[in-house]
């Protein structure tokens, strides 16, 4: 529950529905299998990290709802998003591994539209919605995961390699709702593969995910 869903409910007595955040474990999807890492793959990783938070959300009294129901499944990328859009996701988190040189996490949000199969979105309003989640959710992943992964900024989607094409990601295109792309780690990094393929690390990771979702969507200072 939201800070100001409990305030209503301590000052009304009327309990607000819950709120419902989309977890979208990256790939497979039409652009591939994603990133492989010496020992572990972007599908495990993001995977593995998706299920940690669904179950501390589900905690946290939030209703969830997964892009997949196994690891392994083939999800398209606008698939992921009407799936956010029919549950009207609060927010949707898409969690990948990058490829780059580097080593640390990332956060993505569409700050203009794009196209992709002759569609243009997301809709100006909702871009205009998104940069604050998504300023606040970064900002509570940054803490979260300070000292233990290096943090690289949020982005547009614009500084990624198919939203420099299209103008933002596809997963933003065609999203309804307010979205955010985390790229967790580097995984051709051989620090940051060993860090999230541990247990401890995935929960780490899970952790401040679920902690940035929270802050993202409560508005109180």
């Amino acid at each position: 529950m939201s800070l100001l869903a409990a305030a209503l409910f301590l000052t009304t007595g009327f309990q607000a529905a819950p709120m419902t955040i989309c977890i979208d474990p990256g790939h497979p999807s039409e652009v591939g299998r994603g990133t492989q890492g010496e020992h572990v793959s972007e599908i495990h990783v993001a995977w593995e990290v998706g299920k940690r938070l669904e179950k501390l959300l589900l905690a946290k009294r939030f209703k969830v709802v997964m892009t997949k129901k196994s690891e392994m499944e083939m999800v398209k990328n606008r698939e992921r998003a009407t799936i956010a859009n029919e549950c009207h996701a609060d927010l949707m988190v898409r969690l990948h591994c990058d490829a780059a040189d580097g080593s640390g996490f990332t956060t993505y949000y569409p700050d203009r539209q794009g196209i992709s199969g002759g569609f243009t979105g997301p809709e100006p309003e909702l871009i205009q919605r998104i940069a604050p989640i998504a300023k606040r959710f970064h900002d509570q992943l940054k803490r979260g995961l300070k000292g233990f992964l290096r943090d690289n900024g949020n982005h547009s989607d614009i500084k990624t390699a198919v939203g420099s094409r299209q103008g933002a990601l596809t997963g933003s295109i065609f999203s309804k709702v307010p979205v955010v792309l985390v790229e967790m780690c580097v995984l051709m990094n051989p620090g940051d593969e060993e860090k999230v393929s541990t247990s401890e690390g995935l929960d780490r990771l899970a952790k401040s995910l679920a902690d940035a979702c929270v802050k993202s969507l409560t508005t109180d200072k």
